[in-house]
């Protein structure tokens, strides 16, 4: 089975939950012996993890014709792609891309981020995605997330092979409802378009069907799991004083942050023998900064930026309370990662992770008070730290993506199936 991904962001350079969830699905896809992915992304660092997968830059995908002899193109390919794969993805293009700015080899550069022009980049990726769809050999097309999927219709369309979409997450769940119509349009195309939709938690595949109308028998839900550690023995946590619970990631209303600074002032009305961590970087960081200035416990409270790699395990790690009070999480990893290392978490009732774990405590979002009771139990209470710190690690060490991606390989046949006869 060969199949051709579209992606966004692969480790080690992620900039949230896509990447690591699209490197984790790979990597436990790939222990199936006649799986072969090719994933492409806008722009390859060149340190890559590349022992399971192939990886393509779009960077370096020919989109326009320009004519360079074979020394040229080697030595400025050099790392990314061999002289002959570079020459035949060029006899791919069958569009005329000239209004888009290229280089010297006829390649449009891409950020790598979530720049300002970012749906200029999505329809630029979308030009590579054709002329890799003509030149490739693939059995199924795989587009994970809303910026790829015009990449994965188009790929459908040129080479006729079955499309699945992967929703991690809609821009319901982003905006609290206040849906940018643009990106609407974008994601519900590329469901339409789809032969199969895979979605992250039940709750993603609700809103699936019923925001996007799709036919409840082309959607199905396959949770995320976790990538197992190499090394747990070397995430300790270090003797102190205080008890540290800890937020992390993007700082923006989808997150829920401002939950989590209300619960810390009305655990510091109980106990001083307790610090907050809010980690991550984003567009309500500043008025969180001030809230917890308002609110009187600046001297309690940490801001470190945005972690990445290990510093996010050894963050969680060092932690006694992982909280995640997320307002709409398609899924959520972050508390699996915090449960892997011995950390106790607590999730929102709201968030798709909250559907296959046992061992986490889960309440409303905007229960504030039920968030600071839980936290005080944990911190104060030896024995419900341990019990949760004990049957957390077990649960989510049992929670594989090996197991993920043999639910995703039955949809690939079910599909390609559907489509033979």
């Amino acid at each position: 089975m060969k199949a051709l991904m579209f992606g966004w962001e692969f480790p080690p350079h992620i900039l949230g939950g896509l990447g690591t969830a699209s490197y984790g699905l790979t990597r436990g896809m790939a222990q199936q012996e006649d799986m072969h992915i090719t994933f492409v992304i806008p722009k390859p660092w060149g340190d890559e993890d590349q022992s399971f997968l192939r990886i393509i830059g779009a960077n370096s995908v020919p989109i326009v014709w320009k004519d360079n002899d074979y020394d040229y193109v080697r030595q400025r390919m050099e790392g990314k792609m061999s002289p002959e794969e570079y020459y035949h993805l060029r006899n791919g293009i069958h569009y005329d891309y000239t209004r888009i700015g290229t280089d010297d080899l006829g390649c449009v550069q891409f950020s790598g981020r979530y720049p300002d022009n970012l749906l200029e980049e999505i329809g630029n990726y979308e030009a590579v995605a054709s002329v890799l769809a003509s030149q490739l050999d693939f059995d199924i097309i795989h587009s994970h997330d809303w910026l790829t999927s015009p990449a994965g219709v188009f790929a459908k369309h040129i080479s006729g092979k079955p499309l699945v979409i992967h929703v991690h997450a809609t821009d319901f769940d982003r905006s609290r409802g206040n849906v940018n119509p643009t990106v609407y349009a974008i994601e519900k195309r590329g469901m339409d378009e789809a032969d199969h939709i895979m979605c992250v938690s039940k709750l993603t595949r609700n809103t699936v069907i019923e925001k996007y109308h799709q036919d409840p028998r082309k959607v199905s839900t396959v949770h995320n799991a976790v990538e197992p550690l190499a090394h747990p023995e070397e995430f300790q946590k270090h003797p102190r004083k205080d008890k540290v619970v800890t937020f992390l990631g993007r700082i923006t209303m989808q997150k829920g942050p401002e939950f989590f600074v209300e619960a810390a002032a009305r655990v510091l009305q109980k106990t001083k023998g307790v610090r907050f961590v809010m980690a991550g970087s984003g567009d309500k960081m500043n008025e969180m900064i001030d809230l917890v200035a308002k609110r009187g416990i600046a001297d309690k409270f940490h801001f470190p930026g945005f972690m990445r790699g290990k510093q996010v395990q050894e963050m969680l790690a060092e932690s006694d309370v992982y909280i995640m009070p997320s307002v709409s999480e398609p899924f959520g990893i972050s508390p699996l990662e915090a449960m892997q290392v011995g950390t106790p978490s607590i999730i929102s009732h709201q968030s798709g992770c909250a559907e296959i774990l046992t061992h986490a405590i889960k309440t409303d979002y905007w229960d504030i008070d039920a968030m600071a009771d839980a936290i005080y139990a944990i911190v104060k209470y030896p024995a419900m730290y341990e019990s949760l710190h004990t049957l957390g690690r077990e649960e989510v060490n049992n929670i594989k993506w090996y197991d993920a991606g043999l639910k995703v390989r039955a949809i690939y046949d079910k599909v390609i199936n559907e489509r033979r006869y």
